[in-house]
């Protein structure tokens, strides 16, 4: 007699998954992600993780222009093998469709946001940035705790479109000051009131 197998994983088709595939797949645990036909899963969040989310939304929200949304943990279609989920993006209103919407078009998102945590630390700093900038993303932004005193510091970047790559624009500690891709004014100490 076998034991039966405390839980099922889906096997993958041979190909890999697919963002229909990532769409439909029911009982998927929340903020899976699916990165060349795999699909990634991710580990409970600390708590560093979420207040510097609700900090940025928050924050962008106060300024966003009217022709565009500021969204937590969507998916963002990228192409039919990548379906990544950008801890904050900004889209254009536009592309908001209904609120039981679960993903957005890449053409669609201004700014995506990572939020550096020890599991997805490679892929929020090689593979995710690579990806939105070949994919036309025009700014990026890296997020991480510093060691010290365990406070955000926000790593901006502007997309070279002929170079289809990123290109570092500043880093931030204290306060978030921009002028794009809008303006915006975020003090990041507000995260020791969260």
């Amino acid at each position: 007699m076998t034991a039966e197998p405390a839980h099922h994983w889906p096997v993958p088709p041979q190909d890999g998954y697919t963002v229909d595939d990532l769409l439909t797949l029911p009982d998927l645990p929340p903020h899976t992600e699916l990165i060349d036909g795999s699909l990634v899963f991710v580990s409970p969040q600390r708590d560093f993780h979420s207040i510097v989310i609700d900090l940025l939304v928050s924050g962008l929200r106060h300024t966003v222009p009217p022709e565009l949304r500021v969204r937590r943990e969507m998916t963002v279609v990228i192409d039919r093998r990548n379906g990544p989920e950008p801890d904050v993006s900004v889209v254009r209103a536009a592309s908001v469709r209904s609120k039981e919407q679960t993903y957005y078009q890449v053409e669609n998102v201004l700014l995506a946001v990572e939020v550096v945590s020890p599991d997805s630390e490679a892929r929020d700093q090689m593979t995710k940035p690579f990806k939105y900038a070949r994919a036309g993303i025009p700014h990026f932004w890296r997020v991480e705790m510093t060691t010290t005193d365990h406070q955000p510091v926000v790593h901006v970047f502007e997309l070279d479109k002929e170079a289809r790559a990123y290109t570092p624009t500043g880093t931030y500690r204290d306060t978030l000051k921009l002028t794009v891709p809008f303006d915006i004014d975020i003090d990041l100490t507000e995260i020791d009131k969260l």
